[in-house]
Parts: C-alpha cells; structure tokens; sequence
C-alpha cells in the first residue's frame, strides 16, 4: 500500500507541475460558459432574432432558461467532452512516459508494474472527478449570477446525481485509452483512437446501435439525444467489460511485452 501511495504521489507531483492541468480545466470550462451564453441570447429578443440557429437548436432540444436546464447541460457536457479530455489526460499520462523517455526509470524501481498502472489509473479517475466538480461549482456561479428561475434542493440532488453517473460512465472508458497508449509509445495512437472513437459513435448512432457501443452511453445517459430509455442493461455491461479489457490489456503488456524497443 504504502508503494502505491508513493507512485500516486509521484503522479500528482507530474500533474501539479505540467500545464494540462489548466487546460484540461479550462477545456471543460467552455461547455458552462457556452450554456450561459446561450441563455443570455435566449433572453434577450434582438439577440435571439439575431442568432436564430441558436433559438432553433434550442426549441429542438427541448432547452430553457432555467436551472434544470442548465444543469442538464453540464451533465452533456461531461457526457460527451468528458470522452475527449478525459481521453486526453489518460494519454498523457501513459504516453509521457514513452515520449518523455522515462518508462525505463519506473521500470528500475522496487515497484510491481500493476501498482505503477492501478496509481495512473487512480490519477486518472481524481483528475476526472475534479473536472466534474469544477464545471459544476463554476455552473452554480453563473447560474446565480444569470438569476435562472427554477431551483431547488430537489433539482440540485438530481443534477448531482446525474453527472457522477455520466462522470462513472465516461472514466472507465479511459482504460482502453491507457493500452492504446501503451503500445503506441507515445500520444498520437491514443488522441486518433479518441477521435475514432467518437466518429464511429456518431455513425453506429445513425445506423440505432448507439445504445450498445460504449463511447455513445454517456452521452446518450445524459440525454444528449433527449431521452436515455433506449439504454438497458447491456449497454452498461459492455461498457464495462470493454473497460476491464482495457484494463487487462494494459497491464499483460507493460509486464510481458518488450518495452526495450
């Protein structure tokens, strides 16, 4: 225990000192500044005519000036962005080492390989929590100061509940990230993966398969697409089985594979 508390020290050391730390926050920042300006435009008549593809987007998703509204968008935000930085930081923090030339380093201390993972993967999951604490107090913040109509302790409870779901739905798909990572040596594989990742979701989700690749679930569990009914529970099984492989796969290749070359 006490060997992993020190490599997840050693992790918080490399996060604290690297600059994605502010850009991952200010990446996930854009999605409750976004709605605000939303609900500004929609408030405000002249702005409202003058940017109509706004008003229209928002008749389409059912989408007002209220709380709950605004609250439901930062669980999409999670839902969705969450996929791509989350995606990001699991790079990162696996892909450095081959970039940075400094797997060798890991490799020569009296550590398992496991705990070195397990303390990445843990690294991973706090970054991801924080993130989602962070957008949502900064919501809170703009919503008081918009004065949005429509709070209450009910709403609040719901909203929080919502977006640690979506939030535990989106972190274990960084698993996958994490191998891709791995073999790829670096951070190109694994950022392309991403991407793939989300295109293929947008395809599979016009094709009615949405519900049953892992990439589309938290986004469709936010309704994203307006109601999350179609979700059942296979969605959710193979989202995790696809994360325990990516777990898997992570860690049968930094024990077994060649890592010399």
């Amino acid at each position: 225990m006490k060997s992993f508390l020190y490599c997840l020290y050693a992790e918080y050391l490399k996060i604290r000192k690297s600059k994605v730390l502010i850009g991952s926050i200010l990446a996930f920042s854009l999605g409750p500044i976004m709605g605000a300006v939303f609900i500004v435009v929609l408030r405000n008549q002249e702005l409202s005519d003058a940017n109509s593809a706004i008003r229209s987007k928002a008749l389409l998703t059912g989408f007002s000036t209220d709380w709950g509204s605004y609250l439901n968008l930062i669980a999409q935000v999670m839902g969705v962005g969450g996929i791509i930085i989350i995606g990001f930081i699991a790079a990162w923090i696996f892909g450095r080492e081959y970039s940075d030339g400094t797997l060798k380093d890991l490799f020569v201390l009296p550590i398992s390989r496991i705990k070195i993972i397990l303390s990445k993967m843990t690294a991973i999951f706090i970054w991801g929590f924080f993130l989602a604490i962070a957008i949502l107090i900064l919501a809170l913040i703009l919503g008081t100061l918009l004065q949005l109509p429509g709070f209450s302790g009910q709403i609040f409870f719901n909203s929080i509940v919502k977006i640690s779901i979506v939030t535990f739905l989106v972190l274990p798909l960084s698993t996958p990230v994490t191998f891709i990572a791995s073999i790829g040596k670096g951070y190109l594989a694994p950022l392309t993966f991403v991407i793939l990742a989300i295109v293929i979701a947008q395809i599979i989700g016009a094709l009615g398969f949405a519900s049953y690749f892992p990439w589309a679930v938290p986004g469709i569990y936010s309704q994203i697409i307006g109601s999350n009914n179609i979700l059942n529970f296979y969605s959710y099984l193979i989202l995790y089985i696809t994360s325990f492989i990516g777990l898997s796969a992570t860690i049968l290749w930094w024990n077994y594979a060649d890592q010399t070359k």
